[in-house]
């Protein structure tokens, strides 16, 4: 399965694991769940088993023969750290990740700890490629140790996504010491949770003073006023304009920097 992809922060998507199960808020309308159990039971779809945890050897090769450059969101329908995801296979991942150098690859986690600790043993002393970025998810202020969790995993470009975001955080500037990136998003769906546009300005106005790229996906379902109109007519305006800043090339460019 490989596909471009209408997420506004990618180019593409690769998915050699799918399905997963919720660990937090933000799990509540999962937009991967809904999708693959739309085709729960259809004969040789790739979502027969609907959102059911599946590996897909089949697939880890996939963005190797892909020869034009592009953002790749690895495992947007699932987590690459979820408990179920071998040792093993993720190596086998990140294997693909390394030999491929000409994409960029974003990895979301919602397990923060295991990416830490699986990348501290894995890497040593060493620091994950720039082309890989290393992202966490961060709904609401009860999960912002995610965060802490990242800055301890040794990485050139980190970035975090606040999507959905269900509640302020409560950060200041050296919360988003050595994260190179922000998303902050509203939840889509007939049963989304509307988002506060102070919790966003917020966000924005902290990754300004810290020299931190923002990127505001979309309000989702509810607009600014708080209307449900959808998503498509709520569209990505904060106030009164569009935000696609992304990581400044000097991060991720391939040079050898030391980690701190």
């Amino acid at each position: 399965m490989a596909s471009y992809s209408s997420i506004e922060w990618t180019d593409s998507t690769w998915n050699p694991v799918t399905g997963c199960t919720k660990v937090s808020p933000g799990c509540k309308n999962c937009y991967a769940e809904i999708f693959a159990e739309r085709f729960r039971g259809v004969p040789r779809h790739p979502f027969e088993q609907g959102f059911d945890f599946k590996l897909w050897p089949n697939r880890l090769r996939l963005p190797v023969m892909w020869k034009e450059s592009r953002m790749v969101f690895v495992n947007s329908m699932s987590d690459l750290f979820h408990e179920k995801v071998p040792d093993n296979f993720i190596k086998e991942v990140f294997n693909t990740m390394i030999e491929a150098d000409h994409h960029i690859f974003q990895v979301l986690t919602k397990r923060s700890e295991r990416m830490m600790e699986w990348i501290q043993e894995q890497f040593a002393k060493d620091i994950v490629p720039a082309h890989i970025w290393l992202g966490v998810s961060v709904e609401n202020q009860d999960y912002v140790d995610r965060i802490k969790d990242l800055k301890d995993t040794p990485a050139y470009v980190r970035f975090v996504s606040c999507e959905p975001l269900l509640g302020p955080l409560k950060l200041i500037s050296r919360d988003l010491d050595s994260i190179q990136w922000v998303i902050v998003g509203g939840e889509s769906g007939h049963k989304a949770r509307a988002m506060n546009p102070q919790w966003a300005r917020d966000i924005k106005e902290l990754c300004r003073d810290s020299d931190v790229a923002f990127f505001f996906k979309q309000w989702g379902t509810f607009n600014d006023l708080g209307e449900r109109v959808g998503k498509k007519r709520a569209g990505r305006l904060l106030d009164g304009k569009m935000w696609d800043q992304m990581p400044k090339a000097e991060y991720f460019q391939k040079q050898q920097l030391e980690y701190v």
